[in-house]
């Protein structure tokens, strides 16, 4: 509430105990790390800005964007052409709302007969704190204040090693009052007694933001085209009743990377569609994980976050999903 808190029984999805807290930034430089010591070809800071194509029409590839190109739109003196990056196959991770992926699902029809994806945006920063104040391992999830009942919205804590705490709020982009501000609505949180006795005293140092596709299993557009995969958050495996997609996304690239070497071995040369990745998702946790959760959003968009919350603590607490 405004002034203060009640503690809710903690939904089964949302035990976070044995799990490790990390950053995953950290981690997405190490993987890098090794990942090049296997060979593979890094290119940071070179964004993908085109998809190929075959004459029949499968994927090719992607090009990367041209650089040097002055205000006027035309190359400058140090103008340098984007490379072109031929695959056999091609997975697109771009996260939500990727642009290269958009022109897939218009080229394909990718989302045809399925429930429009929702979201949200995630407002997160990353504060040192008072060390008498540090507890490794606490994780706060909030639900309620400062967003209204008829929004919905919930926020997060995680305290890192080092005495820094992660802290950010997740408002849902379905909220009807076009004077609501996501970022002036975390401003208030922070000030709240409960986040306030651990930010107190300390100092930010970094932040930033993202958008959140967390419609779940009902908003899965087709996940392959002939010559292409879509993951991730791309494909929109975020587990929204968990409020968590990282796991998801790295299972869902294993499936596609394993589904890409079976295809390899048995003399499949590209182009055509990876249906055992599809095959594979089908029997993997990740789609049990996704299918137990799929009416957790769907529940909250219809009856609204009091009504919602009720419906879903039945069906995740009582029937298991």
């Amino acid at each position: 509430t405004e002034s203060g808190s009640f503690k809710l029984p903690t939904p089964p999805q949302m035990s976070n105990h044995g799990n490790y807290i990390i950053s995953l930034g950290n981690l997405c430089r190490w993987l890098g790390e090794q990942a090049e010591a296997l060979g593979v070809e890094i290119y940071p800071g070179f964004a993908a800005a085109e998809v190929l194509y075959h004459e029949d029409g499968s994927v090719k590839g992607v090009a990367t964007g041209d650089l040097g190109i002055g205000k006027d739109g035309q190359p400058g003196h140090n103008f340098q052409p984007g490379m072109e990056l031929h695959a056999r196959q091609t997975i697109f991770a771009e996260g939500c709302r990727g642009s290269l992926t958009k022109e897939l699902f218009g080229k394909f029809n990718l989302r045809d007969g399925i429930d429009p994806q929702t979201y949200g945006i995630g407002i997160k920063e990353l504060w040192e704190i008072d060390p008498a104040k540090h507890q490794p391992g606490l994780i706060v999830h909030t639900v309620g204040w400062p967003v209204d009942s008829a929004t919905y919205g919930g926020s997060f804590l995680y305290h890192l090693e080092n005495n820094q705490v992660v802290v950010g709020l997740i408002v849902d982009l379905s909220y009807s009052n076009p004077f609501l501000s996501p970022f002036d609505e975390f401003q208030r949180y922070k000030h709240h007694p409960v986040i306030r006795q651990y930010l107190e005293g300390g100092k930010r140092i970094s932040y930033g933001a993202r958008a959140i596709c967390k419609g779940g299993l009902n908003s899965l557009p087709k996940m392959v085209v002939p010559g292409a995969a879509l993951i991730g958050c791309d494909l929109g495996t975020l587990n929204f009743a968990k409020i968590k997609g990282s796991h998801t996304a790295m299972k869902s690239g294993m499936l596609a990377a394993e589904a890409i070497a079976e295809a390899l071995a048995a003399g499949r040369e590209g182009g055509d569609e990876l249906t055992n990745y599809v095959d594979a998702f089908k029997g993997s946790w990740l789609y049990d994980e996704l299918f137990r959760s799929r009416n957790f959003g769907a529940a909250i968009h219809k009856y609204g976050a009091i009504i919602g919350g009720g419906i879903n603590w039945l069906d995740q607490n009582v029937f298991g999903g």
